[in-house]
């Protein structure tokens, strides 16, 4: 038995939970969507997933889920349910095991990963331990990356306050880069976004590496979009990523729902998908256009 998690902040607090659950000697392995759908990453019979889709009709142990776009007609042990977070449907299926441990961690993950949160948390996170821990996570596939998800787990487990968790060396430094790396990161947002209408489409195609950051801050730099597109390069092909914007809740696409349609997937207020180079100006094209239309499914 393996557990298999997404390397983000609701995919850590999942393994965390699991390892719990399960037993803390279990193999622990981290991935990405893409990979699992597009056969990189090969599920073994008597895995444990969370906060991941499944390849197909694969013979899970357990299976623990959120996303609106990875329904399965198939029934595993575990919980498919759209939620805030995949993290609070293990919490809730191992209710039994926790004896009121956790029960803040889950929390934030709910909020966190549901985009829950306050301007002056977009703004300043690193007055806020939670959100700045979740985004000390980069996930950009690097071994230090794994190794760091590795590592909170063991911190998260190990300490139920969260300010010991913030005093520990590696995780300080990385929080510390991700305040420098924010205040870069707006700086890229302002030069490389443009408003179409209530659409902000953010376009860091050729730059190498592409910027990354705080992923809420263009709600607060573009107030008049309802939705941000953001394009990067990742080897051979475009990474497409929608958000609707948390500080102006007026997109009705259920944007797990249209990345569907090109390989990908999410939530109806989060996805992202992987298009191929020959087809990406008119596929990207269609899909800003669906986002101006803003008509909700079934209009």
């Amino acid at each position: 038995m393996r557990i298999i998690s997404r390397p983000d902040f609701d995919g850590v607090v999942c393994a965390v939970l699991l390892k719990e659950a399960l037993g803390g000697d279990l193999l622990l392995r981290w991935t990405q969507p893409s990979d699992i759908q597009n056969g990189r990453f090969r599920l073994l019979p008597g895995d444990v997933l969370a906060n991941l889709p499944l390849a197909g009709d694969d013979d899970l142990a357990m299976w623990f889920d959120h996303h609106v776009s990875n329904v399965s007609e198939k029934n595993y042990p575990g919980i498919f349910r759209i939620a805030p977070s995949a993290a609070g449907l293990v919490y809730e299926f191992f209710q039994d095991r926790w004896n009121g441990r956790f029960k803040e961690l889950v929390r934030q993950a709910d909020r966190i990963d549901s985009a829950q949160l306050t301007l002056d948390e977009i703004l300043h996170p690193q007055h806020y331990p939670y959100v700045l821990l979740s985004m000390s996570i980069a996930t950009r596939r690097s071994l230090e990356d794994a190794i760091y998800c590795d590592h909170l787990v063991s911190l998260l487990r190990a300490h139920d306050d969260i300010e010991t968790v913030m005093r520990d060396a590696t995780v300080r430094r990385r929080c510390d880069n991700a305040v420098v790396a924010n205040r870069e990161y707006e700086r890229s947002l302002r030069d490389y976004t443009e408003l179409e209408g209530h659409v902000s489409i953010t376009d860091f195609r050729g730059l190498s590496p592409a910027p990354d950051g705080n992923r809420f801050l263009v709600y607060s730099l573009f107030p008049d979009a309802v939705v941000n597109v953001k394009l990067y390069d990742e080897g051979p092909f475009v990474v497409v990523k929608l958000g609707h914007s948390i500080l102006n809740r007026g997109c009705r696409v259920n944007v797990g729902k249209l990345l569907s349609r090109y390989g990908g997937g999410g939530h109806r207020g989060a996805g992202a998908c992987r298009l191929e180079r020959d087809h990406v100006r008119s596929q990207v094209a269609d899909i800003i256009a669906l986002l101006r239309k803003n008509a909700a499914e079934g209009d």
